[in-house]
Parts: C-alpha cells; structure tokens; sequence
C-alpha cells in the first residue's frame, strides 16, 4: 500500500472555512445564552464558547504559518 504524499496546498482554505464555521457557532451559542434561563446551561454554553475562542485564535495562528509555507513554497 502507497502512502499519499502531504498535499498542503489547500490547508488555509480549509483552516478559514473551519475558522468561518467556528465563529457562526459561537454567534448561535451567544444567541441560546441570551435566550435561556437555566443557569447551569447558561454556563456550560459560555465556557464553549470560551473554548471556541481559543480554539479560533490558534487557528488563526495556524493559518498565518500555513500562508507564509505557501508563499515560501512549502520549503
């Protein structure tokens, strides 16, 4: 069985689209916080989104790494 090569050449389409994704999560969750009287659903919707904060800050840390691979063609 032959291994695929690395294809990097589409990652920061694919890392901006998980990224678009992840910030329309959070604005649904931010709504569902806003809509709900359950405390403790309020705070476990609001430590996710917490964690899709960070989980967007790394991405976009990421994205920048992958774009700068690209422009320098992956060397």
């Amino acid at each position: 069985m032959k291994n695929k090569p690395d294809d990097r050449r589409d990652n920061v389409d694919k890392i901006q689209h998980n990224i678009s994704n992840t910030i329309e999560n959070f604005h649904l969750t931010q709504e569902a916080i806003e809509k709900t009287d359950d405390g403790k659903m309020k705070k476990a919707l609001e430590e996710k989104n917490d964690r899709r904060e960070d989980a967007i800050n790394g991405m976009k840390s990421e994205m920048r790494d992958e774009s700068i691979d690209k422009r320098n063609g992956y060397r």
